[in-house]
Order: C-alpha cells, then sequence, then structure tokens
C-alpha cells in the first residue's frame, strides 16, 4: 500500500500537460538524421513534411506475431537455461506482450472496421484468429458493439462500452478527485481480485456469441497446450511463459490503455454532435520530452542529457512499447478516419492531415506522456455531469463482461 502512495502522490501533482510539449519533437530534429525515423516511432509524431516509409498491413501483422514468438522463444530460453538466466524471462515478457497487444489494438481493430485488407472474409478469418489466441472479446460482438456503440451517436455517452468500464469495472465516477482516481487505478492493478475477474469477464465475452470457428480454435490450442505441458511436466513454463503476459500484464496494458482513450465531455455542453465535439474527445498521446537546451554549462548539459535518457528508457519506452502500442498514439486520427485507407502509415498519415489543413476538422490535440495523459481524462471525468454519468442507470449492465470491452 505505501507503493500505491507514492505512485498516487507522484502521478497526483503531475501537470495534465507538461510546460512546453509541443516542441518535444521538433527539438529532436538537431539530432542526427538516421535517429529521425526512429524517434518518429518512439515518440508517435511525424516531423511537418516528414515522408512515410511505406508500411503495410502485412507488415504490422507479420511484426506483432514475430515479436510473440521471439517473447517466447526468448522466455523459454531462459527457462531451459535456468539460475541467472531466468532473467531473460523480463524481456521475454516484454516482446510477448508487445505483439499481444499489437495483435490486439491494432490489427484486431482494423479487421473489425473491416478496413485490415478490405476483404471481409479475410479480415474475419484474421480476428477470429486473435480473439481465439488472447481469448478476448469474440470478434462478432465485439465488432458490432464497437462500431454501433462506440463510433456513432453513444460514443462517450452510457452506451459506450468504454464509459461503461470506468463508471463499473474501475468504479470511477465524477466528482472524484485526480488524487482518488489513480489511487483507485493503482489499487485496481495489484489486486488480485481484479485480474481473476477481468480473466473471468474475458472468457465469458469470447465464448458468449463466438463463431464455431472460435471455440474450436481456442479448444484444439489451449487443450492441446495444456495436455502437452502435463503429460512433459513442462506445465510451469507454460504458465510462467505465456500465461503471465497473457493475463496479469496484458490486463494491466489495457487498463493502462483504457485510461487514455478518451477524454469525457464538458458539462454543460448542448451540441453533442458534429466534428467539433467528436473531435475535443480524442487525443494523440505523444512519448518524450524536448532535448535539453543548446548552450547550457558543461555541468548542466550532462545532467540534462543523463536526465533526458534515464526518463526516455526507464519512463518513456515502457510506456511506448507496452501499453501505447502500434497507433495507439494517435487514436485522434482513427477517430477522425475511421476507415483510412492509410491506416497503416498512422503516424505520418495524421501529420499529414495537419500539413494539408485536417481538412475540415478542427485542430488536433496532443498530450506528452502517459501519466499526464491518464491525468488529463481522469480530469475530464472528475467534472463531467453527475446526473448523465449516474451509475445507477446501468444497472442493467453486467460486470462480468465489460472488462473485455477496455479496448478500442
Amino acid at each position: 500500500m505505501s507503493a500505491i502512495n507514492s505512485a498516487v502522490r507522484s502521478a497526483g501533482v503531475e501537470p495534465s500537460s507538461p510546460p512546453g510539449p509541443g516542441d518535444a519533437r521538433e527539438s529532436m530534429a538537431r539530432l542526427p538524421k538516421a535517429l529521425q525515423y526512429p524517434l518518429t516511432l518512439f515518440t508517435g509524431k511525424a516531423l511537418p513534411g516528414q515522408a512515410a516509409p511505406g508500411w503495410t498491413p502485412t507488415l504490422h501483422l507479420a511484426t506483432a506475431l514475430s515479436s510473440t514468438v521471439a517473447g517466447v522463444l526468448i522466455g523459454a530460453l531462459g527457462w531451459v537455461l535456468g539460475g541467472g538466466w531466468l532473467l531473460l524471462l523480463i524481456p521475454g515478457w516484454a516482446s510477448t506482450l508487445h505483439g499481444m497487444r499489437n495483435l490486439r489494438m491494432m490489427i484486431y481493430h482494423q479487421c473489425s472496421h473491416r478496413n485490415m485488407y478490405r476483404q471481409r472474409k479475410l479480415d474475419r478469418f484474421i480476428g477470429h484468429g486473435i480473439s481465439s489466441l488472447l481469448i478476448i472479446q469474440n470478434f462478432q460482438r465485439y465488432s458490432r458493439e464497437h462500431v454501433k456503440d462506440h463510433h456513432a451517436a453513444g460514443h462517450m455517452t452510457l452506451k459506450d462500452p468504454t464509459v461503461q468500464a470506468f463508471l463499473v469495472s474501475l468504479e470511477l465516477h465524477p466528482g472524484m478527485t485526480r488524487r482518488q482516481m489513480w489511487r483507485r487505478l493503482l489499487g485496481k492493478l495489484v489486486s488480485p481480485r481484479f485480474h481473476f475477474a477481468f480473466a473471468v469477464a474475458r472468457t465469458r465475452a469470447f465464448w458468449s456469441e463466438s463463431a464455431r470457428s472460435e471455440k474450436v480454435s481456442a479448444l484444439v490450442l489451449y487443450g492441446a497446450a495444456v495436455t502437452a505441458g502435463i503429460l512433459t511436466g513442462a506445465w510451469p513454463a507454460l504458465l510462467v511463459i505465456w500465461f503471465v503476459p497473457l493475463i496479469p500484464l496484458f490486463q494491466m496494458s489495457n487498463t493502462l490503455r483504457l485510461c487514455v482513450k478518451h477524454t469525457f465531455p464538458e458539462p454543460g455542453v448542448e451540441v453533442r454532435h458534429g466534428r467539433e465535439y467528436f473531435s475535443s474527445l480524442t487525443n494523440a498521446i505523444f512519448i518524450g520530452d524536448p532535448v535539453p537546451a543548446v548552450g547550457l554549462p558543461l555541468g548542466q548539459r550532462l545532467s540534462a542529457w543523463a536526465r533526458w535518457t534515464l526518463r526516455l528508457v526507464f519512463l518513456h519506452a515502457p510506456s511506448r512499447y507496452l501499453v501505447l502500442t502500434g497507433d495507439t498514439v494517435v487514436h485522434d486520427y482513427h477517430h477522425r478516419y475511421p476507415a483510412a485507407r492509410n491506416w497503416a502509415n498512422y503516424i505520418f498519415a495524421r501529420q499529414e492531415d495537419i500539413d494539408t489543413g485536417h481538412q475540415g476538422w478542427p485542430p488536433y490535440h496532443e498530450v506528452w506522456g502517459l501519466v499526464p495523459a491518464i491525468s488529463h481524462v481522469f480530469d475530464s471525468l472528475s467534472r463531467a455531469d453527475a446526473q448523465e454519468y449516474d451509475i445507477n442507470h446501468l444497472k442493467a449492465v453486467s460486470k462480468r463482461e465489460l472488462f473485455a470491452a477496455f479496448d478500442d
């Protein structure tokens, strides 16, 4: 509990948007040219006029699968070697989780919009495979609810699964302070009860209404894995290498991602339609800090660069790699253009839209850093209309499957 209190104190004083973050990516332009594309991928923000590298849906699918497989192999190597080599489980879990999250957040999401390959049967086939592998809300139901309740007039209303997850699963509501929300969030992240309920909800949401192919695939896949693990005595390795990233780590990433997806509308807003309104509910979440200023005295320059590097490695890199994976950094672009053909070049597509005047939409808004982004959303919920988001109006909603609706 002391660790949670410490984290809450740190989060509670974090501004919702750090001073001067708008120039963070631009400030990195003075770093070597060879670093510019990696920095764009890392921060999630392209430089004005920066050309897209020509990413494709197949590339994203292949890298997500490769990351998942590589993580399992790294973890298996550490397990077999034992001793100090067990530390390899950490990068193994990270790589596996990264792959899983990209499969869920990017590939599965685009398939639900029939926008992955724009071939209905192929997109559905991929979606079924991912839901069976990750045991998440089945493809048919997710596609229906996501498009109907999250991308339509019900966006960020009581009909939206995202809102329901905040109110019911996380037990957050208007009027709570930012500090109270952080305390509850961090408590949920380390709660065995929360993770157990989450896992049960995922299983229910997967099984209910799922296609026969999804059920058969999951039963064959996990039945074979568990049987082989028991017969060979390798079941502890299976639990540690695969189920740790699949259940607790996946769910922690899932929950943190929920808390940055969308802001709640300001109370008293009468116009609940149109581009101005819907664009106000989604921000880009970029990662990184401005590089130290030129001309600092040597001692200050070394200190500033050391701090910049430490924050990059230990704060921003885990945020980007494990939570804000794939195109989640520019989710605002997706809500403006959910069927964009150029979605695979998401970072560059958003910047190109800005460069060309964002085609009648209001200017984009961005927040820098995972913690400030969560605080930004918490502040909007704290100010939200308590009557509009009264949990008593959700009596018919069951907790048991709401966890599965956390993701976009």
